[in-house]
């Protein structure tokens, strides 16, 4: 029965602890980090707040990619991974211990989730490559996707049910610990992984070094600035608008499942349509249809109403955008200097510019909330920053192959999201 599910694929022991892992991570995430920004927000109601918690996280994640990539390199992958899923338990522990005082407290939150996210993607990514071969790669990036989208369905709805169906902060502290169960099985399932021994040196400023050698490399990574440029500010704002204009945590879970239903039916549609030689085009019209979807939420009142067409164009344009985009990324990396050698340093490369362009993003929010009002300069700021992936065409349209020669193509197990929730990485 399950082969005629899966087709003749060979499902060995490592790449199922791996989806397990994949799993209970997504749930978990799903879960629980939409809602910790509106739990911040309730405790302080200032933007300030939340902005800084996001920036101590944007900040540590390339701090702790490096880090990460030198223990992979030298070290190995799986305590990389259990590191990572160990600090994001400690980071739910850490939430649930300060409770109502955890807003005193959220630059040590930022930071602590940032370095699970670096810890944990960077392993995720590595080992992806390693436990699984060429012919069971796409089964595993598609079945990891699956999972993914089902957590994003029933995560937020779920949680939205359980925190206002409770009094005030305990249904927070009910969906905190179910997340804090789910990241200590993680970590149990981490330790039934083989460990991978690592060999070779950490060649981090060779590959930043390597976009001056190659355009394709400097286009994508100055591409990844601005997509980053974006997702700063977005991932916070719009769920504490979300909450802003219901006063309901419920109407947030309704808002993550209606985005993500729409999301996984566009990737299903968009992932067997896209053709390579429409890569570009698509990405400018995702692009395009991102930007102008902010027009919605920024044009007159506020509304829930605006709130969901806004969430529902985005989640189409998402996949459009971000399809082609993953996929060019990492064919200008398999086809660049010695990639399969150093796929560490190319991942954490790529995510020092993703994260500068959040950092980037975070802190002009912050200079607009401080020298100007609330109700004027966030609008205003959203219009531009949210021309990041517009922009993102303008460097990718000058990506080119000369005789498709290269490294070795691959892709990586990604985790692409949308707005309004912040799994660390988009790919």
């Amino acid at each position: 029965m399950i082969k005629k599910v899966i087709g003749d694929i060979e499902i060995t022991r490592e790449l199922t602890l791996l989806l397990i892992v994949g799993g209970l991570y997504a749930l978990s995430i799903a879960l629980s980090n939409t809602f910790v920004n509106v739990y911040l927000w309730k405790q302080s109601g200032e933007f300030v707040d939340l902005a800084l918690y996001n920036l101590g996280s944007v900040i540590m994640q390339p701090i702790a990619f490096i880090i990460a990539g030198k223990v992979a390199k030298k070290i190995d992958r799986v305590i990389v991974l259990r590191i990572g899923v160990i600090s994001l338990a400690i980071f739910f522990s850490t939430v649930l211990f300060l409770g109502e005082h955890a807003n005193q407290f959220i630059i040590l939150l930022g930071v602590l989730i940032g370095t699970g996210f670096g810890f944990y993607w960077l392993a995720f990514n590595v080992l992806t490559f390693e436990i699984t071969e060429p012919e069971t790669r796409d089964f595993f990036n598609g079945f990891l996707g699956l999972l993914t989208s089902f957590a994003g369905m029933i995560g937020p709805i779920l949680s939205g049910f359980i925190i206002t169906r409770m009094e005030e902060f305990t249904g927070y502290t009910v969906i905190f610990t179910i997340s804090l169960v789910l990241f200590v099985g993680a970590i149990l399932t981490s330790f039934m992984l083989k460990r991978r021994a690592a060999e070779g040196k950490f060649y981090f400023r060779k590959i930043i070094a390597e976009r001056k050698k190659n355009p394709n490399w400097r286009n994508i990574l100055f591409a990844h600035f601005f997509q980053g440029l974006r997702e700063g500010t977005f991932v916070f704002v719009i769920v504490v608008w979300v909450f802003v204009s219901t006063g309901s945590e419920l109407a947030i879970g309704t808002y993550g499942l209606v985005a993500s239903a729409v999301q996984f039916v566009a990737y299903y549609v968009v992932t067997r349509v896209i053709k390579s030689h429409i890569r570009k085009r698509l990405i400018l019209f995702g692009g395009l249809v991102l930007y102008g979807a902010i027009f919605i939420i920024v044009l007159g009142d506020l509304t829930f109403t605006k709130l969901i067409i806004y969430g529902i164009v985005v989640s189409i344009a998402y996949p459009v955008l971000l399809v082609p985009y993953v996929s060019l990324t990492f064919d200008v990396i398999g086809k660049g200097w010695k990639a399969a050698e150093m796929r560490v340093e190319y991942i954490v490369v790529r995510e020092l510019f993703l994260n500068m362009g959040r950092i980037s993003s975070v802190l002009a929010f912050l200079a607009t909330i401080t020298f100007f009002s609330e109700e004027k300069g966030i609008p205003i700021l959203l219009l531009v920053l949210g021309a990041g992936h517009t922009v993102i065409y303008f460097f990718v349209r000058k990506v080119s192959f000369k005789d498709n020669i290269g490294g070795e193509g691959y892709a990586f197990a990604r985790q692409d999201k949308g707005e309004g929730d912040s799994g660390g990485t988009t790919v």
